[in-house]
């Protein structure tokens, strides 16, 4: 091969692998704006009184110790819902 068949070829790589890489992104944030009203319920919980009721009988060891408690974590809902925000800024995106 020459010089100006190897360039193409090496581009032509970079673009393949771009083109896949933007499709997945794109497929993702599809996925994500479906799921949009999940979101939605999850804040509603998290700004509601019921979260805060919740959360406080967690800390009281109210709550069994088997028991999932990650959407009580005050750090990790904020962060997934800024994050949901950054892709799908709109109710209903």
């Amino acid at each position: 091969m020459n010089d100006q068949t190897e360039r193409i070829a090496h581009y032509e790589a970079l673009f393949h692998t771009l083109s896949l890489a933007l499709r997945q992104v794109y497929d993702a944030v599809e996925a994500l704006e479906k799921l949009r009203p999940l979101a939605d319920e999850l804040e509603a919980y998290y700004t509601g009184d019921a979260w805060k009721r919740d959360f406080a009988d967690d800390e009281a060891g109210l709550l069994p110790p088997s028991l999932r408690r990650g959407v009580l974590s005050e750090d990790g809902v904020s962060d997934l819902l800024d994050g949901i925000r950054a892709f799908c800024p709109d109710p209903g995106c």
